[in-house]
């Protein structure tokens, strides 16, 4: 790996991904990492800040009260058409992503109780019921399907709108939105509606449950002191969370198995082994791969001064290659690895609130998948998978795979 100048400040975040790698990051980052894990870099609105790479160095971030989540305190790493122009206006009611505490602190232990292990796990029956379904659907159509479309999706969305109390016949309105949310290239106004629209949605969800509690979710939080907004605010984060990144991890979870199948010859023929799997493809594909904090007074870090308002980017997928935390080959998907510690879902108090819902639904579908089809293919070259390359959320479009009928 070439040195790099790190006497100046880096002139960009690296986003090119390296021709023919789907699952690996910016080579650029790696070397970043390795030689300086905290370093200066110039935003594209002009504003001197930082990025981290170094496990320890994001891991330190996340965990530290003195870095903000609040959205009108960051400056955007990357220059694209969808974003705001001047930053971004402060989060939404009842999004919790983009507040401090004490806000976040009130929402949060609200949810918490919900989305619990002992909970999580007790929905893996009903996580088991719902693959099979789908897995019969794809056996009856077959013999090629995509399976973003027919498996990937269907999946996380029926869980999360039963959980939540959504009907699910509403699925497709919301992994619209949902798409567009992610897509960094989809326009202001494309956002916008966006929103706008799921905010409407669940209001007029929200009221109804009010007038006549239900058993989910957001009717058991309609006995709680949020407010109307707000409730329509935490289910269109929890919606949106749900929906996408599951879905993209069961999806190119499965390329990534494809792609390696020494790996997934392991999973077949071990079954104990799809905990540590799902563990392992976190760390490895690192979906959600890049976060933001905003320093709110002067903080000493690597031997660094962050100073109050400069805004730190956090290259979550450079992190979780860290040789210096997972040593042994870290660009390599190896499902025996101890992958604990990975930062796939976050760290400190804005971690991943569903991800024991997440993990339920991976570490069920992906080895039914393979179990049901055990010649399941990719039906085009690697190479001709459709990539999502211009969202916060990475993964493919579509996956078009194919198997041997019975």
């Amino acid at each position: 790996m070439p040195a790099f100048d790190t006497s100046e400040p880096l002139a960009a975040l690296p986003t090119t991904r390296p021709a023919g790698c789907p699952f690996d990051p910016p080579a650029q980052l790696a070397g970043l990492r390795d030689q300086q894990p905290l370093i200066r870099m110039r935003y594209p609105d002009g504003h001197l800040g930082w990025l981290a790479t170094g496990h320890a160095t994001v891991r330190a971030i996340l965990g530290d009260s003195r870095f903000s989540s609040r959205y009108e305190l960051m400056h955007f790493p990357v220059d694209l058409p969808g974003l705001p122009q001047g930053g971004m206006p402060p989060a939404p009611v009842g999004d919790m992503t983009g507040m401090d505490a004490p806000e976040h602190t009130r929402y949060r232990k609200l949810l918490a109780g919900k989305f619990t292990v002992r909970r999580m796990r007790a929905l893996t029956e009903r996580v088991e019921q719902i693959t099979a379904e789908h897995l019969d659907a794809m056996e009856r159509r077959g013999p090629s399907a995509d399976l973003v479309e027919a498996f990937a999706q269907p999946i996380p969305a029926l869980m999360i709108c039963e959980l939540l109390g959504v009907p699910y016949a509403d699925r497709e309105l919301f992994q619209r939105f949902s798409l567009t949310l992610t897509d960094m290239s989809a326009s202001e106004e494309e956002r916008y509606a966006a929103t706008t629209g799921l905010q409407e949605y669940l209001h007029t969800l929200v009221l109804a449950k009010r007038a006549e509690p239900t058993d989910d979710v957001l009717g058991d939080l309609t006995t709680s002191d949020l407010t109307d907004e707000e409730l329509a605010g935490l289910g269109s984060l929890l919606l949106g969370a749900g929906l996408d990144t599951t879905a993209n991890m069961i999806a190119h979870g499965t390329f990534a198995l494809l792609q390696n199948p020494d790996q997934l010859a392991a999973l077949r023929s071990d079954p104990d082994l799809a905990d540590q799997a799902v563990e392992e493809l976190m760390r490895y594909l690192t979906i959600a791969h890049t976060g933001l904090k905003t320093a709110l007074e002067d903080v000493e870090l690597d031997g660094h001064l962050i100073k109050a308002g400069e805004s730190v980017t956090l290259s979550f997928e450079a992190a979780n290659r860290d040789p210096l935390r997972f040593p042994g080959r870290p660009d390599a998907l190896d499902l025996r690895r101890k992958a604990t510690g990975h930062l796939g879902f976050g760290h400190g108090i804005h971690q991943c609130l569903g991800q024991q819902l997440a993990r339920v639904e991976m570490r069920v579908a992906l080895p039914a998948l393979f179990e049901r089809f055990p010649t399941l293919r990719l039906a085009v070259p690697a190479e001709e998978v459709p990539l999502r390359s211009h969202s916060n959320i990475y993964g493919v479009h579509s996956l078009p795979v194919t198997w041997d009928a019975a």
